[in-house]
């Protein structure tokens, strides 16, 4: 499984303040919704239950927020770059300012998981996540996740 794969160019943006999670999660749902034909509000929906689970941003700026949708054939993703970082209760106490939310068939199990643990482990790359940080170009930030190391170890 490679980044390529779940996430499409179009699913990549970068925003400049966002006021809450809550907001934060519409606007991927939405992001979701034009780009893979998500329905938006059962996204958003799946993405708030899966958080009062449990926090998912996972610390030094990133954060992961996924959830189990029906109707979808196929683990999707969609990236966000905060210009100015959110609070997001991550288990750092940290802020975060790289989101990549990962939305998975219902019935998805192990491809999820695998799907979860390659985009954990590219976000975990300090060098990565720094290009991120560095990069306000969709296209560039979409480049360095595809074309990672990680991605093609995976």
């Amino acid at each position: 499984m490679e980044l390529s794969s779940i996430l499409k160019p179009e699913a990549v943006k970068v925003f400049g303040t966002l006021s809450s999670k809550k907001r934060l999660f519409q606007d991927l749902a939405e992001i979701a919704a034009s780009v893979y034909g998500l329905n938006a509000s059962d996204a958003v929906d799946a993405l708030q239950e899966r958080e009062s689970l449990g926090p998912t941003g996972v610390g030094h700026g990133v954060a992961l927020p996924h959830a189990r949708l029906e109707g979808l054939d196929t683990v999707v993703g969609v990236f966000l770059r905060l210009e100015k970082p959110l609070d997001f209760d991550s288990v750092d106490r940290q802020p975060v300012d790289l989101v990549f939310a990962l939305f998975a068939p219902k019935d998805s199990g192990v491809h999820h998981l695998k799907a979860l643990a390659l985009v954990s482990r590219t976000l975990r790359d300090a060098t990565i996540c720094g290009k991120l940080r560095a990069n306000s170009d969709p296209a560039a930030l979409h480049a360095v996740l595809t074309e990672t190391p990680a991605s093609q170890a995976a």
